[in-house]
C-alpha cells in the first residue's frame, strides 16, 4: 500500500507553508471561450499573438495593420486579461503559444485564434503555467499539425478538456509572484548584458581607432602604430588531410558569434567526411570566409594534437603578433564591412570571401606590449559580459 505522502498530488518543489493537495481541473471549468464578435466595429486595433513577444498590436509587430477594416466585424473581442491560443507552431512554440493580454486595453483578433476568459484562478499563475511545456503532451496526444505543417490542429471541445493543476489560491499567488520577480531579474540582466555589449563595441572603436591609447608601465608613450596587411604578419595554415583518412579531432563552430580568450569551439571525434579540412598544428585564429556577416571568430590558444577545422574557416597563425589582438580586430565592425564590400554571393547568408581578401586587409598594429594591454582590457569586458548572459 502506498504511503499517504506518496498518494498526495503535490509538486516535488513547493513553498513549505503549503501542504494541501493540488486539484486537477479542466480548462473549461476555469475559463470561458470568448465568442463575442466585433459587431459595429467597437474596436479597430488588431492584436496578434507572437510566441516571442506575447500579445501585441499588429502595428507594433508588422509596422502596419494587416487586417482590413471591413473584416474586423467578424473578429473576436479580446479584453484585458483574456488568454489567446495561436495555432501557428514554431521552434519556440511547438504546439503554438498561449499568451495573456497584458496591454491594459481591449482589441480584436482573428477567428483563427482561440480566445478564452479565465475565472476562479489567479491569472498570473495560469500565464506561467502556459509558459512551461507541461500542457504540450496533452496537445500532442489530442491534436496534430494537420494539413498545414505550420499550424497545429485541435478541436475546441477537446482543447477545453485540457487538465490544469491548481493549488490553493494563496499558493497560486505565491508562485505567480516568485516567477514574476525572477522574470524582472532576468530582464534586468538582459538589459545589463546589452548595455555591456554596446560598451565593449564603443571601447573597441576607440582602441582600434587610436582615439584612446594605453601608457607603458613607466608612464611613457608607446611607439606609433604601424599599418600592415594581415598577410604580412600572419601566415595562413594551408596543410590539408585526406578526407578519407582515419577519424580526426574536428573543431565544430557554434552557430552564434562569440569570442573569448579561453573559449574554443567544441571538439568532437569523427570522420572528416567528404570535404578537405585544414590541420591546426599551432595556436591560431579562425576567421570564417562564408556567411561573413556572422563574424564567427575563434582564438584557438591550445589546439588538440592533429586537430582540424572546417574549410569554412581561414586559420591564421603568427610569430610576431598577439593572436588575441588579431581576433579582436577581426570582430570590429570595420573588418566586417570590408569583408562585405569584397564579398560575392547572391544573399546575405551566402556572402563569402576568398582567403586572399582576408590576408590583404590592412590592420593597425601597435607594439606587442600595447597589444597585450588591449587584449587584457577587452578580455576583462568579455568575462563581465559572459557573467551577465541569460540563456
Amino acid at each position: 500500500m502506498m504511503k499517504e505522502k506518496e498518494m498526495k498530488r503535490v509538486p516535488k518543489l513547493r513553498f513549505p507553508e503549503f501542504t494541501d493537495d493540488w486539484e486537477q481541473r479542466k480548462l473549461s471549468e476555469i475559463a470561458d471561450k470568448v465568442t463575442e464578435k466585433n459587431a459595429g466595429l467597437q474596436y479597430v486595433e488588431t492584436f496578434t499573438n507572437s510566441a516571442e513577444f506575447g500579445i501585441i498590436s499588429q502595428r507594433d509587430f508588422f509596422d502596419h495593420d494587416i487586417a482590413k477594416l471591413g473584416s474586423l466585424d467578424g473578429y473576436y473581442i479580446v479584453k484585458n486579461e483574456d488568454f489567446v491560443y495561436n495555432p501557428r507552431i514554431s521552434s519556440s512554440a511547438p504546439v503554438g503559444p498561449i499568451n495573456r493580454n497584458k496591454l491594459g486595453r481591449a482589441g480584436v483578433m482573428s477567428p483563427l485564434y482561440t480566445v478564452f476568459r479565465p475565472h476562479d484562478i489567479y491569472t498570473t499563475y495560469l500565464e506561467y503555467f502556459f509558459k512551461c511545456g507541461y500542457w504540450h503532451s496533452f496537445m500532442n496526444f489530442n491534436g496534430d499539425s494537420g494539413a498545414r505543417s505550420d499550424r497545429f490542429s485541435i478541436k475546441d471541445n477537446v482543447f477545453f478538456q485540457m487538465p490544469i493543476p491548481i493549488p490553493h489560491i494563496d499558493e497560486q499567488r505565491k508562485i505567480g509572484e516568485l516567477l514574476t520577480h525572477l522574470d524582472h531579474l532576468i530582464t534586468l540582466h538582459q538589459r545589463k548584458f546589452k548595455t555591456l555589449k554596446k560598451l565593449k563595441e564603443g571601447v573597441m572603436q576607440k582602441l582600434f581607432s587610436q582615439e584612446v591609447r594605453f601608457k607603458a608601465d613607466d608612464g611613457s608613450d608607446y611607439p606609433n602604430w604601424k599599418t600592415k596587411k594581415i598577410g604580412d604578419v600572419c601566415t595562413q595554415i594551408k596543410e590539408t588531410i585526406d578526407p578519407m583518412a582515419n577519424p580526426k579531432k574536428l573543431f565544430v563552430e557554434y552557430s552564434m558569434p562569440a569570442f573569448d580568450n579561453e573559449m574554443k569551439p567544441e571538439v568532437v571525434y569523427g570522420n572528416t567526411m567528404n570535404s578537405i579540412r585544414k590541420v591546426i598544428g599551432s595556436p591560431c585564429v579562425l576567421i570564417n570566409k562564408l556567411n561573413v556577416r556572422k563574424r564567427r571568430i575563434w582564438n584557438i590558444v591550445n589546439p588538440e594534437d592533429n586537430a582540424v577545422c572546417s574549410a569554412e574557416f581561414v586559420p591564421l597563425t603568427s610569430e610576431v603578433m598577439n593572436l588575441s589582438f588579431v581576433a579582436y580586430f577581426a570582430l570590429t565592425d570595420w573588418f566586417t564591412r570590408y569583408l562585405l564590400e569584397c564579398s560575392t554571393g547572391s544573399s546575405n547568408s551566402q556572402k563569402r570571401v576568398t582567403p586572399d581578401v582576408i590576408l590583404n586587409i590592412k590592420m593597425p598594429i601597435p607594439c606587442l606590449a600595447e597589444q597585450q594591454k588591449i587584449v587584457d582590457c577587452l578580455s576583462s569586458l568579455d568575462h563581465v559580459i559572459e557573467k551577465q548572459k541569460v540563456t
